[in-house]
């Protein structure tokens, strides 16, 4: 469908943003707006504005679009990758294969080991759904892993590298600035942030401004040029509930939205990465300064995680709070998997961290009352009382799931007709005591 890409092929700037500010509806727009059951004009205006996104490198040519944006449903992010320890590129297309399978709405590659160019070809060949990357962990791969070896020509050929490959948005920690080091030494758990800690220790070491920020007009000009949408990276999110809201994190903030309207000037589309660790009644307050601060440019946050005491259920306690910040705002959510702080995720942590986040999305566009967002709740609810256990796998989140404990305790011989699970049996469903009461009093349905 991206044919027409080629007759602007001359243009510098092909960005989504772009067309959208010269009144063009592309065709990713109107697929959006199809999808999204929106007004193709909205979505243009919206991306105009820079309230919404569409993360569509040109060069992904199987690229199904998809949009980010309070005007739009709230969305998921699954990341996945290899890792020094553990590298195998058909472990990673599992990887993508579950994500796709379950819903997952984009996919960040953040191999940090192994050949990482085959890696990222292969991805992004293999998915329908944006690919984005934290460049950093090439720069660091090709630097021989000594961060003081990176040089700014190197990070931009890097990116631009990717680009050509067709990542569609990098996470870069260009807000971090020297000026706010000091106050990483007033948190409990310092800089969690993989990209910022690095970033720390170059600004450190050579005492000079972080290189990101200042080559920001030259990554512009390599975004712009293949339409890669920034996600400008939280180096400074909190990592524990102690840190949550603190100076550090509310002066990177107020950088990024900076950096927005830089990115803005160029066309180039972007979207804020959010707190990771937030107690609950914070998140909504997370939420508003973001959308002061950053121009109401889309929020992408990890979690947030509610509590610090969840290891091996981190999907969970980052859910609950992933669902208050959809409710409140935020654009897309980034998903945390059973193994977040303990290990590298395999394809079933991938598995149980998209259902989890699906979950906190579907609740968010429900409390935000999105057109049509419990039409498949009620099919749902129509389905269990009339006991079509078909009809209930088909329309869960996870069906296979659903199947699987459903049919443990039940013969598929009796499967096929029952009016009743393995919970309260034939004697004690309360659907099926309500309907014969309905049955017995007719007059009851005309009341």
């Amino acid at each position: 469908m991206r044919d027409w890409l080629d007759k602007y092929k001359d243009d510098k700037v092909r960005t989504q943003m772009y067309y959208a500010k010269q009144g063009r509806i592309t065709e990713e727009m109107e697929y959006v707006a199809k999808v999204e059951n929106l007004d193709p004009q909205l979505v243009r205006k919206e991306v105009a504005k820079g309230r919404m996104i569409i993360p569509a490198n040109i060069n992904h040519k199987n690229l199904k679009p998809m949009a980010i944006g309070i005007a739009s449903r709230c969305k998921i992010n699954a990341n996945i990758g290899s890792s020094a320890l553990a590298s195998d590129i058909a472990g990673e297309l599992e990887k993508v294969d579950m994500c796709l399978k379950y819903g997952a709405d984009t996919i960040m590659d953040l191999s940090t080991g192994g050949d990482l160019d085959s890696i990222r070809e292969a991805v992004i060949n293999h998915s329908n759904v944006p690919v984005g990357t934290v460049p950093m962990y090439q720069i660091i791969k090709d630097c021989d892993d000594d961060i003081n070896k990176l040089t700014i020509e190197a990070m931009l050929e890097t990116l631009e590298k990717q680009a050509k490959q067709g990542v569609s948005y990098f996470t870069i920690h260009a807000g971090f600035l020297l000026h706010n080091m000091p106050l990483i030494a007033k948190r409990k758990m310092g800089i969690v942030s993989r990209g910022g800690s690095l970033m720390a220790s170059w600004m450190m070491h050579y005492h000079k401004e972080n290189p990101f920020y200042e080559a920001y007009d030259d990554i512009l000009d390599i975004c712009a040029r293949y339409d890669v949408s920034l996600s400008l990276g939280d180096s400074l999110r909190p990592g524990c509930l102690a840190d949550a809201s603190d100076e550090a994190q509310l002066n990177e903030l107020k950088v990024l939205g900076e950096l927005t309207l830089r990115a803005w000037e160029k066309n180039v589309q972007v979207m804020i990465e959010g707190p990771g660790h937030v107690p609950l009644n914070e998140i909504e307050r997370n939420m508003k300064l973001e959308r002061e601060y950053c121009h109401e440019a889309p929020f992408y946050i990890l979690g947030p995680l509610v509590t610090d005491i969840g290891a091996g259920y981190d999907h969970i306690t980052s859910a609950i709070g992933a669902a208050v910040g959809g409710w409140h705002g935020c654009s897309m959510l980034c998903y945390v998997t059973p193994k977040e702080h303990l290990g590298l995720p395999d394809a079933n942590d991938v598995r149980e961290g998209i259902i989890a986040y699906k979950i906190a999305a579907h609740a968010a566009d429900i409390a935000r009352g999105r057109k049509g967002a419990t039409d498949v709740d009620d099919a749902m609810s129509d389905a269990r009382y009339n006991f079509d256990w078909n009809k209930q796998f088909e329309l869960a989140l996870d069906g296979d799931r659903a199947r699987e404990y459903h049919d443990e305790t039940l013969p598929q011989e009796v499967f096929k007709e029952a009016e009743f699970c393995s919970m309260c049996g034939p004697k004690f469903c309360s659907y099926k005591i309500t309907r014969q009461i309905v049955e017995d009093h007719p007059t009851l349905a005309n009341k």
